[in-house]
């Protein structure tokens, strides 16, 4: 299992950001995939989820900002980020559950700052 995260960066507040995550080595359409994120000194914590039939549920913080989305046949989920806040600058992560166990991806750096 692979999960290959991309599309961090720097973006001033207010601005948007986009993350993908390419995922091999599973049935992707069954799988449930999240998005978590660590700032520095901080607990990874958990963003968005995305169920095999599309439902989500987002953290609190990130409510009506960002949006979790899947697309099976390119085995990808996108987190867009809108409205982004200093508060959200951390390294992303995507996770499945699969064969017993969590998969994680590199991680992202994701930066708001002016």
């Amino acid at each position: 299992v692979q999960l290959q995260a991309s599309g961090g960066g720097l973006v001033q507040p207010g601005g948007s950001l986009s993350l993908s995550c390419a995922a091999s080595g599973i049935i992707f359409s069954i799988n449930t995939m999240r998005w978590y994120r660590q700032a520095p000194g901080k607990q990874r914590e958990s963003v968005a989820i995305i169920t095999s039939t599309g439902s989500t549920n987002y953290a609190d913080s990130v409510k009506g900002r960002f949006t979790i989305s899947r697309d099976n046949a390119k085995k990808t989920v996108y987190l867009q980020m809108n409205s982004l806040k200093p508060e959200d600058t951390a390294v992303y992560y995507c996770n499945t559950f699969n064969r017993g166990r969590d998969w994680w991806g590199q991680g992202t750096q994701v930066t708001v700052s002016s």
